[in-house]
């Protein structure tokens, strides 16, 4: 009971945070007469997420220098990835085309300019990459999950090396982070979205945690790399070193 009371409560919380930071975007975009510059969508973003999870009492900790332009690339384990990236750091994500019609959640990623994917289309693979090559040009940080599917955190999958070419072509710095979640009495593993999990009742299961903390690492070694295929080797390696000392850390 008490678990299920706890996860109203935040539903609650969550819905009239949504509407609130909505109607900021609206003001915002008023002032403007026409939809706000990807640098002012990035940051309307991040101050909505940083107010969401003080608001649901998600704990977030950082470590290392928040990239401030070039792309950045990170292990996936579940839809909170979003919430807690752009509430640590203003930045455009790369999706999946299926959250853009998720309710609610779709129409933010939307208004944050989200460059949406088909990854079963190379037009729409192309178009995303032009799009990528806009936003690194605009000096706004992409974050982009390269593995392309979110995990149960045992292991960091292979990261596809396609997206990111743009940063290569462009010269652009690229730098690894990786995420992790802590809850009390379960698993990382209970947290993260994946698989065929259905959407709703794993939010609601998440919402009843008595506590949940989210930690995420910006890796220091950010540079240029000469391939794509050399980069996601190198990126990965990066990610999976960082997770395993979240790991170690983690455990009692």
């Amino acid at each position: 009971m008490p678990g299920l009371l706890r996860a109203s409560f935040r539903l609650l919380i969550l819905l009239a945070s949504l509407v609130e930071v909505a109607m900021r975007y609206f003001i915002l975009r008023l002032k403007h007469g026409s939809p706000p510059e990807l640098w002012q969508r990035a940051h309307w973003l991040h101050a909505a997420c940083q107010l969401i999870l003080r608001r649901l009492g998600l704990g977030l900790q950082w470590r290392g220098t928040r990239p401030s332009h070039g792309l950045i690339c990170s292990n996936h384990l579940s839809y909170l990835d979003i919430l807690v990236y752009a509430a640590a750091t203003p930045c455009v994500f790369v999706s999946k085309q299926e959250v853009g019609r998720w309710p609610a959640f779709g129409f933010f990623a939307r208004c944050g300019g989200t460059i949406f994917l088909d990854r079963e289309s190379r037009l729409s693979a192309e178009k995303a990459a032009n799009q990528m090559a806009s936003v690194l040009q605009a000096n706004v940080p992409i974050l982009l999950f390269p593995e392309g599917t979110s995990t149960d955190g045992v292991e960091v999958l292979r990261f596809h090396p396609a997206l990111l070419e743009p940063a290569i072509q462009l010269d652009q710095e690229i730098t690894a982070a990786a995420i992790a979640y802590r809850a009390h009495g379960v698993e990382e593993r209970d947290l993260c979205w994946f698989g065929d999990d259905p959407f709703l009742p794993h939010l609601l299961r998440t919402m009843a945690r008595r506590s949940i903390a989210v930690e995420v690492e910006f890796h220091p070694d950010r540079r240029t790399y000469p391939d794509r295929k050399t980069a996601a080797l190198e990126l990965r390696e990066q990610v999976e070193a960082m997770r395993k000392r979240m790991k170690r850390e983690a455990t009692p």
